[in-house]
């Protein structure tokens, strides 16, 4: 379960979180839905310890991440990951290296002894094949599409199986095919790890595709937070907004539920 309470947060005079209140329950994706520039990002930074807010505190499993430093903080977050906008691959590593960045880094992530070379491997052909990238350890980044950039980043935070899943606008830029890919790939990951996961969006239909609960970040604070149905019932003008701007003429049960290829016989 992850808490944020009371969470305040200020880049000199311009005010980010604002008394932010939300709780995710174990095993469940919330996503947070807002303009962009509104803070959503800053959010995420707080709940894996990059960053402090001014007041406030925030628990994952229990513990206060926001009261920890050093060595403390490193064990609290070692089981969560983060996605983050611009995919943050290094250029220099391969497809390959930087899904084994970790493991080689930090070892086994449960019992945190240096695993085999060979153990190594075998895991992060495992996450590639996951995230449909079997094959591409030797490409270089450079090498890859924006979609595929995207799907490098999940195999080398899926690698290590965290518990947690934070993901900072995985859908930005990518076309509507491709998007949908991502979703899929989201949903799939998060009921293959059982993890608990938030994702921070602008995109209403990847909102609505991966989604157990919805949560409106407006004005520095969690506005609105219900199931899918309810959040697009809701009359706050904001989320009126979001869904004229989508020009929505979705089917709603339809985007609820986006199938991985294998359950729908396709892919993308």
């Amino acid at each position: 379960m992850i808490v944020a309470k009371d969470i305040w947060k200020s880049f000199g005079k311009k005010k980010v979180l604002q008394g932010l209140n939300l709780e995710v329950e174990a095993g469940e994706t919330v996503v947070i839905l807002g303009r962009s520039g509104v803070g959503k990002s800053v959010l995420l930074r707080q709940i894996i310890g990059m960053d402090k807010p001014d007041s406030g505190w925030i628990e994952v499993e229990g513990v206060r991440i926001t009261d920890l430093k050093g060595a403390k903080l490193y064990r609290a977050i070692r089981k969560m990951g983060m996605l983050f906008q611009g995919s943050a691959l290094f250029d220099s590593l391969s497809v390959g290296e930087n899904t084994a960045f970790y493991l080689r880094q930090h070892g086994d992530p449960k019992t945190h002894k240096p695993l085999p070379a060979n153990e190594i491997k075998a895991r992060v052909a495992e996450a590639l094949e996951m995230v449909d990238l079997k094959g591409t350890e030797e490409l270089a980044p450079s090498s890859l599409s924006g979609g595929m950039r995207k799907r490098a980043a999940l195999a080398r935070l899926i690698v290590y199986r965290p518990e947690v899943l934070l993901y900072d606008e995985p859908t930005t830029g990518l076309d509507p095919i491709t998007a949908q890919h991502i979703n899929r790939l989201i949903a799939h990951t998060q009921k293959a790890l059982k993890a608990t996961s938030i994702v921070v969006t602008h995109d209403l239909v990847s909102a609505l595709a991966v989604g157990d609960r919805l949560a409106l970040h407006d004005e520095g604070q969690i506005s609105v937070i219900a199931d899918p149905k309810s959040f697009m019932k809701n009359d706050h003008p904001v989320i009126r907004e979001f869904i004229k701007n989508a020009s929505f003429n979705h089917d709603l049960d339809a985007l609820m539920h986006v199938p991985y290829p294998a359950e729908a016989g396709a892919t993308s």
